[in-house]
């Protein structure tokens, strides 16, 4: 597995809420909910990103409540990935369930500007940065987790067993 994407960088410590706003959980349509997405932190985010695009960020990326909402919102705007030095224990999980790939990478992450475009090997954690020129490295995941993110979240893994 294997994307090429360009990065929007933020902060430390983005919450779920910044994610995808409380006042917008009164619906499960994705497509609804994606169109809020970082909406908080980034009024214009939606509007400037691209499918494929990469969200890198710094520690505890994800805290605050546990909703899974936080994840599938990012999944459904188009967002490929997450690369954060850390993100909430929840939140990780939750994007695993759901399908969307993450990396823990604290030296990609410092190594990373917005606009930056990077290619990202799921199956060796390497992260190569056009700009720089550097490549990176996060542990990538076991290949069980890797088939669970490649079938769309847990119930896609489930619906194929």
């Amino acid at each position: 597995m294997r994307i090429t994407g360009k990065t929007w960088k933020y902060r430390d410590d983005v919450n779920t809420d910044e994610i995808i706003p409380a006042r917008y959980l009164n619906t499960i349509d994705l497509n609804e909910l994606a169109k809020h997405c970082m909406e908080d932190i980034d009024k214009d985010f939606i509007k400037k990103i691209s499918k494929g695009d990469i969200i890198v960020a710094g520690k505890n990326f994800g805290c605050g409540s546990s909703r899974e909402h936080a994840p599938l919102c990012i999944k459904a705007s188009g967002i490929s990935c997450v690369i954060a030095k850390s993100f909430a224990r929840i939140f990780y999980r939750n994007a695993i369930n759901t399908g969307l790939p993450i990396l823990e990478s604290p030296d990609a992450v410092s190594g990373i500007e917005t606009g930056d475009n990077l290619t990202i090997d799921f199956l060796t954690g390497e992260i190569y940065n056009k700009r720089t020129d550097k490549t990176y490295k996060a542990k990538p995941f076991p290949p069980f987790m890797q088939e669970i993110i490649s079938s769309g979240g847990l119930m896609g893994w489930v619906k194929k067993q």
